[in-house]
């Protein structure tokens, strides 16, 4: 395979990656409830965790000890994701400590990368959602060189420091040798709401930073996600769709769905 040549996903119609410029703010946890979401919506969804050195998706929905079928096909091996609240789940966390961090160096995780995505039985996909790590690294670029992308979300904070952050991953996207249309922006943790008082607003990380964003991506603004006491509490002990009442939180997700279906 040379080194432009796309990896054939037969059966997957879409292919949509969640992207930052900077860890801690909220990607995986965007990328999690967006793929259920999707899913609830009645869409065959897979979400693929390419943060090889911290993967989180298996915390987030409660697989961290699950194991992946493996089933020889005449010369070689395929394995079959792990398929927990309609979404179909491939990450690196499946087959490492998850008390160690991986020591790997560049080659090393792209080539991992690499066989999540093509030694794994998909089957019918309307979308797959790819949480990326932080930055613009290696990860990124072998996903977006080998794999045909229909487009990026970009989540931020509104600090200033996280939003140039974001720009900087949104000009890898924007490269004209890559073109990957930027969907939209997610700003998470745009204020806080005391669950005592719910008509203050605290604006702890300033205010604004989505938007600007967005406008000077020319894209839309998908949502504004406040900073809430069961977003750490999914996160923490697992995110459960039934479990989870109807909120503000959950709405924001069924309407991010909706705008990219």
């Amino acid at each position: 395979m040379g080194l432009f040549d796309k990896i054939e996903l037969p059966g997957v119609k879409k292919v949509v990656v969640i992207a930052s410029g900077k860890g801690g703010v909220g990607k995986s946890m965007v990328a999690a409830n967006l793929a259920v979401a999707m899913a609830r919506q009645g869409k065959k969804v897979a979400l693929v965790d390419a943060d090889i050195y911290g993967p989180s998706i298996p915390r987030m929905f409660g697989v961290e000890d699950a194991k992946p079928d493996v089933t020889r096909f005449g010369e070689q091996e395929l394995m079959f994701p792990v398929e927990k609240y309609g979404v179909k789940l491939m990450s690196v966390g499946f087959f490492v400590d998850i008390h160690k961090g991986l020591i790997w160096r560049g080659p090393m995780a792209s080539n991992a990368i690499k066989q999540l995505f093509e030694k794994t039985q998909w089957g019918h996909v309307d979308c797959m959602v790819v949480d990326f790590p932080p930055g613009t690294g290696d990860i990124q670029l072998t996903t977006i060189q080998k794999l045909k992308i229909a487009g990026a979300i970009l989540v931020t904070t509104p600090q200033e420091i996280a939003v140039n952050d974001a720009r900087k991953a949104a000009s890898m996207f924007l490269n004209p040798d890559l073109g990957i249309p930027i969907l939209g922006v997610v700003e998470n943790m745009s204020w806080f709401t005391p669950t005592a008082h719910p008509d203050e607003k605290y604006l702890i990380f300033g205010e604004g930073g989505g938007e600007r964003l967005a406008s000077e991506l020319n894209t839309r603004l998908l949502a504004q996600i406040p900073l809430m006491l069961e977003i750490g509490e999914i996160a923490d002990k697992g995110l459960n769709p039934s479990e989870q009442p109807e909120s503000a939180f959950t709405g924001v997700f069924e309407k991010i769905a909706e705008q990219l279906l």
